[in-house]
Formats: structure tokens, C-alpha cells, sequence
């Protein structure tokens, strides 16, 4: 899968990793809905690091059409809930 995150690139990740990332996802949804601006901020950062840390960079002039969008690190509250979908940032 073919992930983008805003203002940074893409990374090409497996599968595998995504019951991992939806936890993550699971709690920034649930610190959205209760309004928690810290713990969101907190867990934001946390499922981007994931995202770089089991992906693999693309290079910069790869134009692979991305599976998945992801907000940059500086998104607020605010830029996320409007980028939600369903069941959250991640499907599953």
C-alpha cells in the first residue's frame, strides 16, 4: 500500500502493519471525539513516526498513486476530522 502523508512524501507500506497502525488510529479517533487537543497531537506524531519507521521512502519524483492519505504533523484537530472517514483515518 502506497501512503502519503501531507507535505512529507509517500512510503510504501506493508499490509501487515495495518492492524498495528488502527490501534493507533482507534485512539486519535477517540481523543478527537472527546476533544483531547494534547493526546491527539500526541498520537498523531505517534502513527506518522510508525508510518516512516515500517515504511519505505518512494523518491521524490515517484508519482504512484497513494492508498492512503495521511495528515502532516502540524494538522490540527480541526484539518484531521475533516479528512475522517468511516472508521477513521485507516480503513479496517
Amino acid at each position: 500500500m502506497i501512503v502519503r502523508i501531507m507535505g512529507e512524501g509517500q512510503v510504501l507500506l506493508a499490509d501487515s502493519h495495518l492492524a498495528e497502525l488502527n490501534k493507533l488510529d482507534n485512539v486519535l479517533l477517540a481523543e478527537m471525539e472527546s476533544g483531547d487537543g494534547p493526546g491527539f497531537r500526541s498520537t498523531l506524531h505517534a502513527l506518522l513516526a510508525r508510518v516512516r519507521e515500517v515504511g519505505t521512502p518512494l523518491p521524490d519524483d515517484s508519482l504512484e498513486p497513494s492508498e492512503l492519505i495521511l495528515p502532516s504533523p502540524d494538522a490540527t484537530l480541526e484539518e484531521v476530522r475533516a479528512m475522517l472517514r468511516d472508521d477513521g483515518l485507516i480503513p479496517g
